[in-house]
C-alpha cells in the first residue's frame, strides 16, 4: 500500500512537472529574434489580472497594450489589464533603447536606419516584464515575440516567462508579400485577415495587386464607369488556357476608394504600409474593353477570360493615355499614402506600337531610336519614356515609383526602385547602375507554385517549377558574390508573390501562404548565420498552433 502511495505521488509530480512545461513561454520563435539569452532556472509567473504599463497619452501606445493583452488572451486565456498609472505593473512598455548613449548638450543624435526604429529589447526579469523601443513600432514587434513565446493553453491559470533578455531589430526596411487581386477579386474581410497574418510574421510592405487584363480592381471617380465595366468578366478558364474549357459564369468585384482607406488603416494599425500597382502600360485590357480608343486598334475588346500577357496594351502614342494613366495615379496618391507606387512595367508586347501610326510619330517626335548594343528597340525606349513621364508625375506628390525588372529596359531614371522577378540579374543589374532594389526572384519567391514535389497531395496551382519552403529559406538577398558593399546597401529587402490565376478562394490562398511565409519571414528577417532550416522546421508546429487559432489554412507538410 505504501508503495502504491509513493507511486501516486511521483505520478502527481511529474504531471504537475509536465503541466508546468506545457505553460513554460520559449523564445525560439518565428523569425528568430537577432540575440536570445534566457536563464534556465528562474521564471516570472504571469497571472490573471496584471497589469500592462504604457502611455496614456500616445495612441499607438495604448493601440499596441490593447493589441497585447488580447494576444495573452488569445494564447492562454489570461486576462490583463490594461494600467497606464502603474509604472511597477507585471508588463512595462516605455520608450527608449539600451544601445543609445545620452548625448552631450548641443551634441546631435545620430540618424536612424529604418531598422533601427523598429528595434526592441525585451527583458523579463524578477519585477516583470521590461519592453524598450525607440519607437511604437518596435512596442508592436515585442508583443508579438512574446505572442508566438506562449504556450497555446486554454484557460491557463499562470504561465511562466524564462528570464530573459531579447536584443532584435529586422535585417531588412522592406519585407513585403504581394496579394494579387486583378485575376481573382477577396474581399476586404480576407485581406484584413491576410495583413494579420503579414504581421504576425514581421512584414511590412502589403504590395496590393489591383488591376489586370482579367479585371480592373480600383474605383476611379473621374471614370465612374471603369472599374464596374472593367471588372467584370465574362467568364473564367478552367486549368491552362490551351485547355479551351470556361466555367461559363460572369466575374467580377472591385473596391471603392473607402474600402482602400479601410485597407490602408487596418494596415497602418499592425505597422505594414499598403503598396498599390496600376500595372502599365501593360496588362490593361479590362481598361481598353471600357475605352477602346485608348488602345492602338481603337477596337472594342472584351475584358480578357484567360490567362497569359495580352498584346492589347495602351497606345503609346495617344496623347490621352498620359491623361489616363495621370488621373488614375492623382486619385491613387489621394487614397493610397504610401511613398512607393508600383506601376508593374512587365511583359509589355510591343507588337501594336510597332505598327500604330501615333507610337511611331511619337518616336519620330521624341528623337529616339533603337539601342542595338543592348538590343533595345526604339519602342522599348518609348516605354521608358511613359515611365519617366510617371515618375516625374509621382515624384511631384512625394512618391517613387517601383516597376518589375523589365523597366531596365530602355534606359532608367535615377530614383526608381527595381523589382527583380526573373531571377536576380535584374536586381543585381540594377544595383550595379546605383538603383534602389527588392529582390523577388520568381525560383524563389513565387508562391502560387506548388510548395510539394508530389503535385497530388496539393491543390493544383502554377505547376511549372517548384517553390519549397526550403527553397524560399535558402534565398539570399543580397548576392554577396556579385556584389559590393556598397551595392547590397541598395538592396531594400525580399518579398514572396501570390499571383491568382489559379487560386480563386481564401482558403487556397492561405494554403499557399503558408507556411511558406514563415519560410520567407526568416529571410526577411533574420541575419543569414542564423538561419538554419531543420531548426525552422522544429520550430514551426508552435507556430502552426497560431495558424489554428486563428483560423486559416495552411499545407500541414513541409519540404
Amino acid at each position: 500500500m505504501k508503495r502504491i502511495y509513493l507511486s501516486l505521488l511521483m505520478f502527481v509530480a511529474l504531471a504537475g512537472n509536465f503541466m508546468a512545461t506545457a505553460q513554460r513561454a520559449d523564445y525560439n520563435v518565428i523569425p528568430l529574434p537577432k540575440e536570445v539569452k534566457t536563464d534556465s532556472v528562474n521564471s516570472f509567473v504571469l497571472r490573471e489580472g496584471m497589469g500592462v504599463y504604457f502611455d496614456a497619452t500616445d495612441a499607438e501606445q495604448i493601440r499596441n497594450a490593447q493589441f497585447l493583452c488580447e494576444w495573452v488572451e488569445e494564447m492562454t486565456g489570461i486576462k490583463l489589464a490594461l494600467a497606464p498609472q502603474d509604472k511597477k505593473a507585471a508588463i512595462r512598455m516605455t520608450i527608449g533603447h539600451p544601445a543609445d548613449k545620452k548625448l552631450k548638450k548641443g551634441e546631435t543624435a545620430p540618424e536612424l536606419t529604418e531598422q533601427e526604429k523598429e528595434a526592441y529589447v525585451i527583458t523579463v526579469g524578477k519585477t516583470g516584464v521590461d519592453i524598450q523601443a525607440r519607437f511604437p513600432v518596435g512596442h508592436f514587434r515585442a508583443a508579438q515575440t512574446l505572442r508566438k513565446a506562449l504556450p497555446v493553453v486554454k484557460n491557463a491559470e499562470s504561465v511562466e516567462l524564462p528570464y530573459a533578455e531579447i536584443k532584435d531589430e529586422p535585417r531588412f526596411e522592406y519585407r513585403g508579400v504581394l496579394l494579387d487581386c486583378g485575376r481573382h477579386f477577396f474581399t476586404v474581410d480576407f485581406i484584413k485577415q491576410f495583413i494579420d497574418v503579414m504581421a504576425l510574421h514581421g512584414s511590412n510592405q502589403f504590395h496590393w495587386h489591383l488591376t489586370e487584363d482579367q479585371g480592373w480592381r480600383f474605383e476611379v471617380k473621374a471614370y465612374p464607369n471603369l472599374a464596374p465595366l472593367g471588372s467584370v468578366r465574362a467568364e473564367t478558364c478552367v486549368g491552362p488556357p490551351s485547355a479551351g474549357i470556361y466555367d461559363g459564369t460572369p466575374y467580377g468585384g472591385y473596391y471603392t476608394q473607402d474600402d482602400c482607406r479601410e485597407v490602408v488603416r487596418y494596415a497602418a494599425e499592425r505597422y505594414i504600409n499598403v503598396v498599390p500597382e496600376i500595372d502599365l502600360p501593360g496588362h490593361m485590357q479590362s481598361v481598353l474593353h471600357v475605352f477602346p480608343h485608348l488602345g492602338c486598334t481603337g477596337k472594342p475588346m472584351p475584358v480578357r477570360t484567360y490567362w497569359g500577357v495580352s498584346r492589347e496594351i495602351l497606345c503609346g502614342g495617344n496623347p490621352e493615355s498620359m491623361t489616363f494613366l495621370k488621373t488614375v495615379l492623382d486619385e491613387l496618391c489621394q487614397v493610397f499614402p504610401s511613398k512607393y507606387i508600383h506601376i508593374g512595367g512587365d511583359e509589355v508586347p510591343k507588337d501594336r506600337w510597332n505598327k500604330c501610326e501615333k507610337c511611331q510619330a511619337k518616336i519620330k517626335e521624341l528623337g529616339i531610336k533603337g539601342d542595338p548594343k543592348h538590343r533595345f528597340h526604339a519602342e522599348h525606349q518609348l516605354q521608358s519614356y511613359i515611365n519617366k513621364e510617371v515618375e516625374e508625375f509621382l515624384a511631384e506628390r512625394g512618391r517613387a515609383i517601383i516597376g518589375w525588372d523589365e523597366i531596365l529596359e530602355g534606359g532608367l531614371s535615377g530614383n526608381s526602385i527595381v523589382m527583380s522577378w526573373r531571377g536576380v540579374k535584374g536586381g543585381i543589374a540594377a544595383a550595379r547602375e546605383g538603383h534602389r532594389v527588392i529582390m523577388s526572384p520568381n525560383v524563389y519567391s513565387y508562391i502560387d507554385h506548388p510548395q510539394l514535389k508530389d503535385y497530388g497531395k496539393q491543390p493544383r496551382t502554377t505547376d511549372s517549377y517548384l517553390v519549397s519552403a526550403s527553397k524560399i529559406h535558402s534565398f539570399e538577398p543580397l548576392i554577396p558574390d556579385s556584389l559590393t558593399q556598397d551595392q547590397q546597401r541598395l538592396i531594400l529587402g525580399p518579398q514572396v508573390n501570390l499571383w491568382t490565376e489559379h487560386v480563386a478562394y481564401p482558403d487556397h490562398a492561405f494554403y499557399q501562404l503558408l507556411p511558406r511565409l514563415g519560410a520567407s519571414s526568416e529571410v526577411q528577417w533574420c541575419l543569414p548565420e542564423q538561419k538554419n532550416f531543420e531548426d525552422f522546421k522544429k520550430r514551426l508546429p508552435h507556430l502552426q498552433k497560431i495558424y489554428d487559432i486563428l483560423g486559416v489554412t495552411y499545407c500541414r507538410q513541409v519540404e
